[in-house]
C-alpha cells in the first residue's frame, strides 16, 4: 500500500508539473501573438531603400504566413526556418520595381530550397526588375548550385573569401529497399501499367531500370541545359566553359578561382556589401527592407473591379480524405464554389503536384469538367504536374507549362506488402473464415501474398484505371487514346518535350495563363483572387495548439527534409487508396 501511494503521488506531481509547464507555454505563446498583433504596421519606403531578400529556407508555391507558428517558435526560443511563398516573392519584386524610393535588390545567402521552375520564375522577375535601370546585387558566404543559378543574374555577384560555390552539374541518387525488406521477410507485391512508372522500383529492385535511367538522363540534361544557358548569358561565358568548370567540381576549388573563372565578380566580407550599397544608392543612409517589410509596403489603392479570375492552387500530393496537400474532397468542394460564383469569370488552376490517389484525381477531374461547362479553365504548371497532377490538368481549355516543368507520367500502380515471411520469423500466425471464396481477399494479400487469380484481378483493376486515365487525357487533348498510350507508359517529360508531343498547348508563366483565361472569358477589366482562401485565425490557433504541425517540423529538422519526406510518403501510401497515379521523386536544385 505504501508503494502504491508513493507511485500515485509521484504520478500526480508529475501531471501537475506538466500542466504548469503547459500553462507557461500557452501564455508565452499568447503573449507572443499579442506582440505580433500590436506590432503589425504598414511599411513606408524611405528614399534610397533596398529590398534585401534572404535566400535561406524553403520556397513554397503559395505563401502561408502563420503568425501563431512564429509565436510558438519564439516562445520556445527556436529559430524558425524561413518559408516563402513564390507569390509573395514575385509580388515584392514588382512592388520594388514600381516604387520610386526603392533603388535596388540585394540577394543575401545561398541555401534556398526550391524546384527549377520556381527558381527560373524568380530569376525571370529579377531580370525584368533590372530592365527599369535599378540594380540587383548578390552576396553569400556559400552558394548552393540552385542559388548560384538565381544569383548569377545580378549586376554584381560577391562571395566570402573563405566561401564555396557549388557548380558540378545535376545528379540523382536513389535508395533501394528490396534487400532490407527481403531480410525482414517482407515482399512488396506490385501491379502497374507503364514501363517508365518507376515509383515502385525502390521496393522491388536494387538499382535503377534502364527505362528509369533514360527518362532521368533526358530531363536532367534538359534542366541542366537551361541552367547553363541562362548563366552563360548573364555571366558572359559559354555553355562549354560552364561545363568545364562543373567537371572541376567548383565547390572544392579556392575562392579566387571563382573570380578568375568569371563565376563571381569579387571576394569580400559583409561590410563590403554595405559599402557597395552606399555607393550604388549614393548615400550613407541606405534603408534596408526585409521580405516582411515589403509584404507590408504601403500601396496605392487599386480600382474596384467586379469581375474575378480565380487562381486555384493545387499543390502537393493528392489524397482522398486527409493530408496537407491536395485533399480530394476539399478540392472538389472548392471547385464547386467557384462554379457557382457568378463574379468568377474564369479559373486558372495552378498545379504543382507529383500526383497521388487515382480515385481522388478522377473526382477532381470530374469537378473541373463541370466547372468548364460554365466558364473557361486554364492550367498553369509549376515544378510538377505529373501523373495525378497531369490527370487533373488534362481537361482544361488551355494548358501552360514552364520549360523545366516535369509532367506526363501517365501511368498507375498498386503497391501491397506481403508480410508472411516477417510474421513467420516472429512467430505470428493468422487464420480466419469467410462465407465466400474471396471474403478474406484483403487479409490474404497482406498475410499470405496474392495467388495467380488474385494478382490477375488486381492487374485488371490497374488496367481499368490506366484505360480511364488515358481516356481522360485523350478527351481533354482531343486526340486518339492510342496516341496518349504511345507517350504514356508512366514516362516523365519536361515542359519543352510536353509541348512537342502535345501534352500542353504553350510554354508560359502564371501571368500568361491569367491573360489567356481573361481572353477566353472575353473580359478586360478584372482582378485575380487566390483560392483556397486562407484559414481563419481560430482554425490556425487550434492547429497550432494541436501540435501536429510542430511535431512534423521537429522531425523534419532532426532526420533531414529528404528522409522525412520519404517517410511521410510511405506513410501516405499505406493510408491512401491502393491505386496510385504518382511520380516517384522530387527534383530539388541545390
Amino acid at each position: 500500500m505504501k508503494q502504491f501511494l508513493k507511485y500515485t503521488m509521484a504520478t500526480l506531481c508529475g501531471l501537475l508539473l506538466f500542466s504548469i509547464i503547459n500553462c507557461f507555454i500557452f501564455f508565452a505563446v499568447l503573449g507572443s501573438i499579442a506582440a505580433l498583433g500590436t506590432s503589425s504596421t504598414v511599411t513606408k519606403a524611405k528614399p534610397h531603400s533596398v529590398y534585401v531578400l534572404d535566400m535561406r529556407g524553403v520556397v513554397d508555391e503559395r505563401s502561408d504566413s502563420d503568425p501563431y507558428k512564429a509565436a510558438f517558435n519564439g516562445a520556445m526560443g527556436r529559430e524558425q526556418e524561413p518559408t516563402y511563398g513564390l507569390d509573395d516573392i514575385i509580388a515584392n519584386i514588382r512592388k520594388a520595381k514600381d516604387n520610386p524610393n526603392i533603388d535596388g535588390i540585394c540577394l543575401r545567402g545561398g541555401s534556398l530550397r526550391a524546384g527549377m521552375t520556381t527558381l527560373s520564375t524568380i530569376r525571370r522577375e529579377l531580370l525584368a526588375f533590372k530592365e527599369t535601370g535599378k540594380f540587383v546585387i548578390a552576396y553569400a558566404d556559400s552558394y548552393g548550385q540552385g542559388n548560384y543559378y538565381l544569383a548569377s543574374c545580378a549586376d554584381k555577384v560577391m562571395i566570402n573569401p573563405s566561401g564555396s560555390l557549388s557548380w558540378q552539374g545535376l545528379a540523382v541518387s536513389l535508395m533501394f529497399y528490396q534487400r532490407v525488406l527481403s531480410n525482414l521477410g517482407v515482399e512488396m507485391q506490385v501491379v502497374k501499367v507503364g514501363t517508365f512508372k518507376s515509383a515502385v522500383e525502390p521496393f522491388i529492385r536494387t538499382d535503377m531500370s534502364e527505362a528509369n535511367k533514360l527518362q532521368y538522363n533526358t530531363f536532367m540534361s534538359e534542366i541542366w541545359g537551361q541552367m547553363t544557358k541562362d548563366v552563360a548569358e548573364s555571366r558572359g561565358l559559354s555553355c562549354e566553359e560552364l561545363n568545364t568548370l562543373a567537371d572541376r567540381y567548383m565547390g572544392l576549388q579556392p575562392a579566387e578561382d571563382y573570380v578568375s573563372a568569371g563565376l563571381v565578380d569579387t571576394l569580400c566580407y559583409t561590410e563590403g556589401v554595405d559599402s557597395l550599397l552606399v555607393k550604388l544608392c549614393d548615400t550613407d543612409d541606405v534603408n534596408k527592407l526585409s521580405h516582411n517589410d515589403m509584404l507590408a509596403l504601403e500601396e496605392r489603392p487599386g480600382d474596384y473591379k467586379k469581375n474575378k479570375i480565380a487562381v486555384l492552387y493545387a499543390v502537393g500530393d493528392i489524397t482522398d480524405d486527409e493530408g496537407d496537400g491536395i485533399v480530394g474532397k476539399k478540392m472538389v468542394k472548392e471547385i464547386g464554389g467557384l462554379t457557382e460564383d457568378e463574379t468568377v469569370k474564369a479559373v486558372v488552376l495552378r498545379v504543382n503536384s507529383p500526383g497521388g490517389s487515382a480515385y481522388a484525381s478522377e473526382q477532381i477531374h470530374h469537378a473541373l469538367a463541370l466547372l468548364k461547362e460554365k466558364k473557361p479553365v486554364v492550367v498553369s504548371m509549376s515544378d510538377y504536374a505529373a501523373s495525378g497532377g497531369y490527370y487533373i490538368s488534362c481537361g482544361a481549355n488551355y494548358i501552360f507549362a514552364e520549360p523545366s516543368t516535369l509532367t506526363g507520367s501517365i501511368g498507375i500502380f498498386g503497391l501491397l506488402p506481403n508480410v508472411h515471411g516477417l510474421m513467420d520469423k516472429v512467430g505470428v500466425d493468422v487464420d480466419g473464415l469467410a462465407t465466400n471464396k474471396h471474403g478474406l481477399f484483403d487479409n490474404n494479400m497482406i498475410y499470405q501474398g496474392m495467388n495467380a487469380e488474385e494478382r490477375a484481378m488486381m492487374q485488371a483493376e490497374i488496367d481499368r484505371g490506366y484505360d480511364l486515365f488515358t481516356r481522360r487525357c485523350a478527351e481533354g487533348r482531343g486526340v486518339p487514346q492510342d496516341s496518349i498510350k504511345a507517350i504514356g507508359e508512366g514516362r516523365v517529360w519536361s515542359g519543352v518535350h510536353a509541348l512537342q508531343i502535345g501534352l500542353v498547348d504553350s510554354l508560359g508563366s502564371l501571368d500568361d495563363a491569367v491573360s489567356k483565361a481573361a481572353l477566353l472569358a472575353g473580359i478586360e477589366d478584372y482582378k485575380t483572387v487566390s483560392y483556397p482562401e486562407p484559414e481563419d485565425e481560430l482554425t490556425r490557433l487550434m492547429n497550432m495548439l494541436s501540435g501536429s504541425t510542430y511535431v512534423e517540423e521537429w522531425m523534419s529538422k532532426r532526420i533531414g527534409v529528404e528522409r522525412y519526406t520519404m517517410l511521410k510518403r510511405l506513410d501516405r501510401l499505406s493510408k491512401d487508396a491502393s491505386v496510385q497515379a504518382r511520380m516517384p521523386y522530387d527534383i530539388i536544385i541545390r
